[in-house]
């Protein structure tokens, strides 16, 4: 178990680094123009790039979900939706006429709930994403993210025939007590039928998403819910951090603070999960992920090819990411991009041709480098500094050396395995916009 002082020394607000710079601190907006010149420039003839989709619609509201969502049970909502994404892309397609001719390795569609779609939605959006692109990799990574009380085998059908090889089912957690507390009632023969049901079709890689940290979760919970899930084994897990914040997700108030584990606490729910799945063949990728050996995210660790984006681990990285439906950020090697987050306001952009701009961050050359940096800490355990780098952080690194956290060699910095628990803390020390803003009010969750 990790020493409960070091627990209590670094278990402060810290972001994710799903980028850097983090999105709280973006702050050189670029135009519509200048993201699409960026765009242009990241796509070159031996480049290749990925797409998010995402569909925002939930049927309810689960109160640990951070994610941009629309709750409603009306499914007429779907024809117009589909139509505004498939009309940003086609406006993305005029004016980026790369996108064409440039492979796309990897599709992930991400909610919401993407599965909130019928089949006939789902059918005419990917008929639509797919047909004007004239150089498709046939090697395509296609994924979606499934909740199993909202999908059926039919929509399951439907995504085979378009190839798509992974999926991803949203868990959480097996107590029934604890998924009451989230609002999110879900029988575990509910999870098995998809998860039988998609390997039966052929999907290749079924990943789990579970957190640690609920609500009235204990020790004995959460050795339950890894007995159900490793009686399915899936390929890939993702074990999240619950992440505390009302201030942006008010629904999280419908179970009180003291009913969420904190500190040391918290920490040992996450190591007895880590335990049982390395005991069971998992392998542990990066923060908070888990592979068997022979899956594609397992493979790109080995091989050094692994990435991280606002999609999570990938087994390999692409030259742009553009996301289309509201809210969806988009990036390219020097720029982020995010559509509008309200509904209305991204429909009525796209309807007249607009890209549906909310903002973003053009990065400047101290941003790519620190931005690099941490990529690769977040992906390998260690880095190689210039000289010059590490004495400018070598301070801010100082206490996690003497913690032995992180061990430094001329000017190599290698996380120690003990310390892979702090690797947010440890990316903070090169978190150049934060340490320049200095953040007053609270904007993140705590790095436990």
């Amino acid at each position: 178990m990790i020493n409960q002082n070091l627990l209590e020394k670094y278990d402060i607000p810290v972001p994710r680094y799903t980028s850097y710079p983090t999105v709280p601190f973006w702050s050189e907006n670029p135009t519509t123009e200048q993201w699409l010149e960026s765009l242009r420039a990241s796509l070159t003839k031996d480049s290749s790039w990925s797409m998010y989709i995402h569909i925002p619609f939930c049927e309810n509201l689960c109160t640990f979900c951070g994610c941009n969502s629309t709750i409603t049970k009306n499914h007429s909502v779907e024809q117009g939706y589909v139509d505004s994404v498939l009309k940003e892309w086609v406006t993305y397609l005029n004016n980026v006429p790369g996108l064409k001719e440039t492979p796309m390795k990897q599709l992930h569609l991400g909610g919401g709930t993407p599965t909130f779609l019928s089949v006939e939605s789902l059918n005419y959006l990917l008929t639509n994403i797919f047909s004007p692109l004239t150089n498709f990799d046939k090697d395509c990574e296609r994924s979606i993210e499934v909740d199993p009380r909202f999908t059926y085998v039919e929509q399951l059908a439907c995504l085979r025939e378009f190839s798509f090889n992974r999926v991803s089912l949203g868990v959480q957690d097996f107590s029934e007590h604890v998924q009451g507390l989230i609002n999110r009632y879900q029988t575990f023969e509910q999870t098995k039928e998809i998860t039988d049901a998609a390997r039966k079709l052929g999907f290749t890689s079924v990943n789990f998403d579970l957190i640690y940290g609920l609500p009235d979760q204990t020790p004995e919970i959460i050795s339950y819910t890894l007995d159900k899930t490793l009686e399915l084994m899936p390929d890939r897990i993702a074990l999240y951090s619950f992440a505390l914040v009302p201030w942006i997700k008010p629904a999280h108030r419908k179970f009180t603070d003291e009913q969420v584990p904190k500190g040391a606490d918290k920490r040992k729910l996450y190591e007895i999960a880590r335990e049982r799945l390395l005991a069971a063949g998992y392998k542990e990728i990066g923060m908070d992920h888990f592979s068997l050996k022979d899956d594609e995210l397992a493979l790109g660790d080995k091989n050094k090819t692994l990435h991280r984006n606002f999609m999570g681990y990938t087994p390999f990285k692409t030259d742009a990411l553009l996301g289309l439906g509201v809210s969806a950020i988009s990036e390219s090697k020097n720029c982020y991009h995010q559509n509008d987050k309200v509904l209305a306001n991204y429909e009525t952009k796209v309807s007249k041709d607009k890209i549906p701009t909310f903002r973003g961050h053009l990065l400047d050359d101290q941003d790519l480098k620190y931005r690099e940096l941490i990529l690769e800490l977040m992906t390998s355990w260690e880095v190689t500094l210039d000289q010059d780098t590490l004495d400018n952080v070598s301070s801010l690194l100082s206490p996690l050396v003497e913690d032995k956290i992180i061990d430094i060699t001329d000017t190599k910095i290698t996380v120690a395995d003990d310390g892979k628990a702090f690797i947010r803390n440890i990316c903070m020390a090169f978190d150049k916009r934060m340490q320049a803003k200095k953040p007053v009010e609270r904007i993140f969750s705590q790095s436990m």
